[in-house]
């Protein structure tokens, strides 16, 4: 049997799902990723072609030290910076913005850098107006995210905002705000960047959207918010050497995380929960959720991903975890040290009945909690890994994203499926454009209609 992982920075500890594989041979499975990390390596299997994401943690100085120019330029002339994109043009900036920031100040006070707000990875005209009457009040810049400039949510927002911001500073005052990351050398965008004069970086061709967040995607926004990027890439760089020397499960924890996850599923685990006790965490979850269900939802396979934030979900998705139908397992992330050094007070009348708690750190109560859980979950029927960091910084970041998204391709690669297309997004989108009435849509848009009509 396989045992926990330890890793340098990182630790994955699969103790808590022996019991539910006891009868199954691990080694075919070993077998099977082994092979598939092969074929990664050789970058021969499915998807090759969009393989750039492995070497990403190598980006070039000079990228870099453009990319904090600019952002130092950025938060010179604005308190507000919006991001517009979707998917993976937005989730990953995110996630990191929120590990690391202050839930509580519209700003973080040890750099002055402006606060990162996102648009158009929704269609609500509500949550986009009120986002325009933040724009009246402050000064901001914005970062555009497309590869192709015509996906409907980010397109939309960008055509509210360009001219909000043309009204405001005027063509010429837009021009030096707005900053453009698409495609190299086509699209919609590219070639209203390249007419406007927009500032512009690249998105890499060879990677997808959910992959992207350590190329301009997400670089700019993390190193805008006043994030350290060379610290990610370096942390990304540490996992990306560990995940590349070996094969080997007891060295290499992205094949033990995608061998568990498949041996869990062929005992009958369908879904995976991410769960974490943090709320700052809360969009690292969401990330992780597009990258593995973009990645593995195919051909009618995979893990589905879903996510909790404990304890709080506890109170609301607790009763299920602990008894409802056993098809799920979860992946609880945990921090060893966290800010803060606040405890638990003293109450001379003792009503809530916690004095014994007194002087206990609330870090140390919070620990005590998800182990409790684990505990619990475990003997309810729930099999759980666990995947500890030190602390929550910029290099141990950059090391769980990438273990996380190679451990994503081992794991499509092991279901057989091309981890790096996604052929099912496209569905809703041509249903939405025939009832929108979109050029060319006319005997789509009559059928679709009368579906809904029938329907009714």
């Amino acid at each position: 049997m396989p045992t926990p992982l330890r890793m340098k920075n990182i630790e994955l500890g699969i103790s808590h799902i022996q019991s539910f594989l006891a009868d199954r041979e691990w080694q075919p499975v070993y077998d099977r990723v082994k092979q598939c990390h092969r074929d990664l390596i050789a970058r021969t299997g499915k998807g090759n072609d969009f393989l750039g994401w492995i070497d990403l943690p190598l980006q070039e100085e000079a990228l870099v030290s453009r990319i904090l120019d600019d952002a130092s330029r950025i938060r010179k002339m604005a308190r507000l910076f919006v991001v517009i994109g979707i998917g993976g043009s937005y989730l990953g900036s995110k996630a990191v913005i929120d590990a690391l920031g202050d839930p509580f100040l519209p700003y973080r006070s040890d750099t002055d850098a402006p606060r990162v707000v996102f648009a158009g990875e929704n269609l609500s005209g509500e949550y986009h107006a009120r986002l325009l009457r933040l724009l009246d009040a402050n000064d901001y810049a914005v970062a555009v995210i497309s590869k192709s400039g015509t996906t409907t949510e980010p397109a939309v927002a960008f055509r509210l905002i360009r001219q909000h911001l043309e009204k405001k500073y005027g063509k010429e005052g837009a021009r030096e705000r707005i900053f453009a990351v698409t495609d190299a050398s086509r699209g919609a965008l590219k070639n209203l960047a390249d007419a406007e004069g927009y500032t512009s970086y690249v998105i890499p061709d060879d990677v997808g959207g959910r992959f992207s967040v350590l190329t301009p995607v997400g670089l700019l926004p993390i190193a805008v918010a006043g994030f350290d990027i060379r610290a990610l890439l370096e942390g990304a760089r540490a996992m990306r050497t560990l995940a590349l020397q070996s094969d080997d499960p007891a060295v290499n924890p992205c094949v033990q995380y995608a061998a568990a996850r498949n041996m869990l599923l062929q005992a009958g685990f369908s879904i995976e929960i991410l769960a974490a006790y943090e709320p700052g965490l809360a969009s690292l979850v969401e990330w992780w959720k597009q990258l593995y269900g973009e990645s593995e939802g195919k051909e009618h396979k995979g893990i589905f991903p879903a996510g909790v934030n404990f304890t709080t979900d506890l109170h609301s998705m607790g009763q299920y975890i602990q008894e409802g139908k056993r098809n799920l397992f979860e992946t609880v992330l945990s921090i060893s040290h966290t800010a803060g050094t606040l405890a638990v007070p003293a109450d001379p009348g003792d009503a809530d009945g916690l004095n014994f708690l007194t002087g206990m750190p609330l870090s140390e109560v919070n620990r005590m909690a998800a182990l409790g859980t684990l505990l619990a979950h475990v003997d309810g029927g729930v099999p759980v890994m666990t995947l500890g960091l030190p602390t929550m910084n910029e290099h141990h970041l950059g090391e769980l994203i990438y273990f996380f998204e190679f451990a994503c391709a081992l794991s499509g690669y092991t279901l057989g499926v091309n981890p790096f297309d996604q052929p099912g997004v496209e569905a809703y989108k041509k249903n939405m454009f025939a009832l929108l009435g979109k050029p060319g849509y006319g005997p789509e848009t009559k059928q679709i209609r009368e579906r809904l009509t029938n329907d009714e």
